[in-house]
């Protein structure tokens, strides 16, 4: 949070280290409080880094935002905060099946252009926190939400490429994840990771993975193969004291498009 900068205990400067350590050409980050601080970072920690275009959409009530800062162009932003979406199957005093409005801030798309032949619309979200069936069906309303969005995407582009990440507080096997996969054409999505034993959270001990890179098919082609991964470019003691979740890293080719 931008005003106990005095309470970081040297917080900052390692999350610019990761950042100038992994040099990723678009950075999203969680629980994150604003653009302006984190574009404050980078003016004084990586000046010469070249990032240079910021986005969010944030709360205007809570701190925990998702913020996206790229060295190549951004276009428009898609911000969710304003709509209740459903938590299926949970019914309120009167039998009236629940919604949610309050966490909806922390889940954005927005327009990414890495060169004049290649775009692909990106998706960051922090999903609903927590375990049992209201959060699972929580998160379930918000995958769905984004699934009606990424159709209509499609319904523009049936080419589009679609990219989701970010911290969607469930794993593989979880029934919102395959929710997230689920889907025909454009609208299904890979998951790199799959069948693996990598795990990003808690960066003390990873035995989960929660945080995630995935992309629909057609975007499958732009992966470097094997190249997503749980980056470690810290110590496992800077690491804990940043951050409970480790950074998750892709590489993508879209030099000849």
């Amino acid at each position: 949070r931008e005003n106990e900068g005095s309470r970081m205990e040297g917080k900052e400067e390692l999350l610019m280290k990761a950042i100038a350590a992994i040099d990723a050409d678009i950075v999203v980050l969680q629980e994150f409080e604003s653009i302006q601080y984190l574009a404050k970072l980078v003016r004084t920690h990586l000046p010469e880094s070249g990032y240079r275009f910021f986005a969010d959409a944030e709360s205007y009530s809570w701190y925990m935002n998702v913020v996206i800062m790229s060295k190549v162009p951004l276009g428009t932003i898609y911000s969710y905060g304003a709509l209740y979406t459903p938590v299926p199957g949970i019914l309120n005093d009167e039998g009236v099946e629940e919604t949610q409005i309050n966490l909806n801030t922390r889940m954005w798309s927005i327009d990414v252009f890495p060169n004049a032949n290649y775009d692909f619309v990106l998706t960051g979200v922090h999903l609903k926190a927590g375990r049992g069936e209201r959060n699972e069906q929580m998160r379930l309303g918000q995958i769905a939400f984004l699934k009606t969005q990424f159709a209509r995407f499609l319904k523009e582009d049936k080419k589009a490429n679609l990219m989701m990440l970010g911290d969607f507080n469930c794993t593989p096997e979880s029934k919102e994840f395959q929710a997230v996969l689920a889907g025909k054409r454009g609208s299904a999505f890979i998951d790199p990771l799959a069948g693996t034993n990598t795990f990003s959270h808690p960066s003390r001990e990873p035995v989960r993975r929660i945080d995630h890179i995935l992309l629909n098919k057609n975007m499958g082609k732009e992966l470097v193969p094997g190249s997503v991964k749980i980056e470690d470019v810290l110590s496992k003691e800077e690491m804990i004291k940043l951050s409970d979740h480790m950074p998750v890293v892709a590489v993508f080719k879209a030099d000849n498009k």
